[in-house]
C-alpha cells in the first residue's frame, strides 16, 4: 500500500511540475488555457500577429504614459520586479541593447509589477543604471490587458512591431543575443 501511495504521489508531482515551452495563462473569466511563447530568437510571422491592447499608466518617478507613444516604432515591453532574480540578470542586458538601438526606431518600456513600494523599483532602476522608462503597475493591470499572452509570468517580454502588433513573446529571461536577433528581424521589415 505504501508503494502504491508513493507511486501515485510521484506521478502527481511529475505531472504538476512538467515543463515545456507553453505557459499557463488565466483570463478574466477564470478559464485556463495554454499560450505558447515565441521560440527564442524567432518572430511571429506578420500575417499571424494580433494588435496589442492599448494601455496607460504612471511612470516611475512621475508622469503619465500611454501606449499610443509607441506608435510607429518597434517596442520592447518587459514585465519585471525588483524581487525577481532573473530580472537582475536580464535588465542590465536590456539597457545595453537599448543604448545601441534607441536611435533606430526602437523603444523600451519596463512594466514594474507586484511591487509593494515604488521605492524598491526606483532603487532597482538606479542600481542598474536603467535609462528607459518604466510604468509602475503593482496590481499588474497592464499584464491583464495582455491576457491573450502570458505576460503574467515575471519576467516576460513582449516585442511589438511598428504597427503595434505582438511580434514576439518571451516568458522567461531573455538573452541579449535573442533580443538583438528579434529586433534585427523586426527592423528589417518594411514599415
Amino acid at each position: 500500500m505504501r508503494r502504491l501511495l508513493t507511486a501515485v504521489l510521484a506521478a502527481a508531482l511529475l505531472t504538476g511540475c512538467s515543463t515545456g515551452t507553453d505557459a499557463v495563462d488565466v483570463n478574466n473569466g477564470g478559464e485556463f488555457r495554454f499560450v505558447a511563447g515565441t521560440p527564442r530568437g524567432e518572430v511571429i510571422p506578420p500575417g499571424e500577429r494580433a494588435s496589442a491592447p492599448e494601455f496607460s499608466g504612471t511612470l516611475l518617478g512621475g508622469g503619465e504614459f500611454s501606449s499610443a507613444e509607441l506608435a510607429g516604432d518597434v517596442a520592447v515591453l518587459n514585465f519585471w520586479g525588483s524581487w525577481c532574480g532573473p530580472c537582475r540578470v536580464e535588465t542590465p542586458a536590456f539597457q545595453e541593447v537599448y543604448a545601441d538601438v534607441r536611435d533606430e526606431g526602437v523603444q523600451f518600456l519596463g512594466l514594474n509589477v507586484k511591487e509593494t513600494s515604488d521605492q524598491f523599483a526606483l532603487a532597482f532602476v538606479e542600481r542598474f543604471g536603467i535609462e528607459f522608462p518604466s510604468v509602475y503597475d503593482p496590481r499588474g493591470e497592464v499584464a491583464l490587458a495582455f491576457r491573450d499572452y502570458p505576460a503574467t509570468a515575471v519576467p516576460s517580454t513582449i516585442v511589438l512591431d511598428r504597427e503595434g502588433r505582438v511580434a514576439a513573446v518571451f516568458t522567461a529571461e531573455v538573452s541579449q543575443e535573442d533580443l538583438r536577433s528579434t529586433l534585427d528581424l523586426l527592423l528589417a521589415e518594411e514599415a
